[in-house]
């Protein structure tokens, strides 16, 4: 797959990490996608700031859906995507999600992504490059690190522009 810029700022698509398979049975990642931005959405009405993530299993089924709630929960680590992975180990009674793909509408930062390569997840898909934090390609290349044991390919860029659309009217109106 070739890289290219769908947002014109840098969010690149680029597969990494190993090949990028398609996207598990009944879904496209565009579709995953709309899922985690409805979940970004709700973030934003809860005065967190927006991102939404979901969690699929390799075949198809929907094991989490979260968003960001550090400042409800008053946890710094309530991430969605930190949130989203302990949703779904509870559920499958195991914390190690193999097969496991996660849809996330920024690009995670370093704890987050460091969780991913603990739960074993196969790969992670995401909207907005986070040029501030961002720990799979924009500031860092966490999850490409030679001392993991485990590989998480990884794909940005998926509905990238309307991911950053959702973080500038956040903190646009934060600012107002």
């Amino acid at each position: 797959m070739q890289d290219r810029d769908p947002v014109g700022g840098g969010a690149l698509v680029r597969p990494c990490g190993g090949p990028v398979p398609p996207a598990p049975p009944g879904w496209r990642w565009e579709a995953l996608m709309h899922l985690a931005l409805d979940e970004a959405r709700q973030a934003a009405r809860e005065d967190e700031v927006p991102v939404g993530a979901v969690l699929v299993a390799a075949d198809g089924r929907l094991l989490a859906r979260a968003h960001n709630r550090p400042v409800a929960l008053h946890d710094p680590t309530a991430h969605a995507e930190i949130l989203a992975l302990r949703a779904a180990g509870a559920a499958s009674g195991n914390y190690r999600l193999g097969g496991g793909v996660l849809v996330v509408t920024l690009e995670p930062c370093a704890m987050c992504a460091a969780a991913l390569v603990h739960a074993r997840l196969a790969g992670v898909v995401y909207g907005a490059a986070d040029r501030l934090a961002g720990a799979v390609t924009s500031c860092t290349e966490t999850l490409d690190q030679p001392f993991f044991n485990h590989r998480v390919w990884h794909m940005g860029g998926v509905l990238a522009r309307e991911s950053v659309a959702l973080l500038q009217d956040f903190f646009a109106g934060r600012r107002d």
